[in-house]
């Protein structure tokens, strides 16, 4: 998910915007007004719609956050698709975001047990109610298969409340994982956004190794963090297959020492380059993050015998795809692994690394096309077609 000047279109500008400070533009201390405006997705297949909602205010141990970005993500324009099961329409979209803390009653704390304030600049996990109490969350240790698993944005609606962040305020309900964004820019973080966690838990999944040769499929926001992800792990060389050419560019800029246009290959053409760049074995590691399922085959046929897959791009059923067992599979000795989400752990550690500076400043390199509250219809088409490498709204 090409390089604009100052302005692309109504309500899109490029660069970094601070958060406003307490008392500033955008922050109304104590919560005064008595509406506020968000933007909607009614039903799938409908535009975004534009409405007034009553002010929130929040229950003990809660908090408001007054959003300054939030996300466009590809899972955005899967929802307006309707690809996505269960979903409480209409609703807010927006699962990740950054803004300071407006309003807050009884106690909040971060993960060190820290009390947060009003005024604070924060993020927050956009997974909520994982219980901790199932087999999943503690036999198999994997809380992102939790039943009782809800997420802002995504599977609460509009009816469960201000829980996404295409809002002026974003009410972080009791149990909400919030995280201090002291020490890093907020345009940092976004480039993350959602990508960076998904990206560490798939990284995590492929368990890299030091110069081990790495293969992403696919250039968008995902797979840009796998790129950046893998070089932090020690990844020798890393490979990229993607497109349109503005993401070819920000793979390169993440750590890519190669990359090549899926657009202008066929998978033969794409199988013998990443043979020409690997002696003849194929990648080590390559990892899925196009969203495409028949990448899914091309990942395993672009391993080298007994490496490692990871599917991490399948977050929506994009339907089925053919395979060879033999051939592609168990000839191959290959380990397959899927990946699904991503935990407070992986939120917690992608925040961590881009408190680095340098170290974390390949993020920086990630183009912001930011629209206006009134134009997120706008953002989605933008992401939608691949304009933009991200795309964020800024109530």
């Amino acid at each position: 998910m090409p390089v604009f000047g100052s302005q692309f279109s109504n309500g899109m500008h490029r660069g970094d915007h601070a958060l406003d400070p307490p008392g500033g533009p955008g922050y109304a201390s104590g919560m005064n007004q008595t509406t506020v405006r968000a933007a909607v997705l009614p039903a799938p297949g409908e535009p975004v719609e534009i409405r007034e909602l009553p002010a929130p205010e929040p229950e003990p141990d809660s908090c408001l956050l007054r959003v300054t970005y939030s996300e466009v993500c590809g899972t955005d324009v899967h929802l307006q698709h309707g690809r996505l099961a269960g979903v409480p329409y209409p609703l807010i979209p927006g699962h990740v975001s950054a803004g300071t803390i407006e309003k807050l009653r009884g106690q909040v704390r971060d993960v060190e047990g820290r009390p947060l304030s009003e005024g604070q600049a924060v993020t927050f996990l956009d997974v909520h109610k994982t219980c901790g109490r199932c087999w999943y969350c503690l036999v198999a240790k994997a809380s992102t298969r939790c039943p009782a698993r809800k997420v802002y944005g995504i599977t609460y609606g509009l009816a469960d409340g201000w829980a996404g962040g295409w809002c002026e305020v974003v009410y972080l309900r009791p149990g909400t994982r919030v995280l201090p964004l002291e020490g890093v820019e907020p345009r940092r973080f976004m480039a993350g956004g959602c990508g960076l966690p998904t990206a560490v838990h798939a990284v995590e999944r492929a368990e890299i190794r030091l110069a081990d040769s790495v293969l992403v499929l696919g250039t968008g926001p995902v797979g840009l963090s796998a790129i950046g992800v893998c070089a932090a792990q020690g990844a020798g060389r890393i490979m990229a297959i993607g497109g349109p050419a503005n993401r070819l560019a920000a793979a390169g800029a993440m750590g890519a020492a190669h990359v090549l246009d899926v657009a202008a290959t066929t998978e033969r053409q794409r199988l013998e380059w990443v043979r020409e760049h690997t002696a003849g074995r194929g990648a080590d590691v390559v990892i899925e993050a196009t969203g495409s399922p028949p990448a899914v085959v091309q990942a395993m046929r672009f391993a080298r015998d007994a490496g490692r897959v990871v599917i991490v791009g399948q977050y929506t059923d994009c339907g089925e795809t053919a395979l060879n067992p033999h051939l592609d599979l168990n000839r191959k000795h290959l380990e397959v692994r899927g990946c699904w989400g991503c935990d407070f752990s992986h939120l917690h550690r992608g925040l961590e690394y881009l408190r680095h500076g340098s170290l974390a400043s390949r993020w920086d390199s990630i183009e912001l096309a930011t629209f206006d509250l009134a134009d997120a219809q706008k953002g989605l088409d933008a992401v939608a077609s691949g304009r933009v490498v991200k795309a964020l709204i800024r109530p």
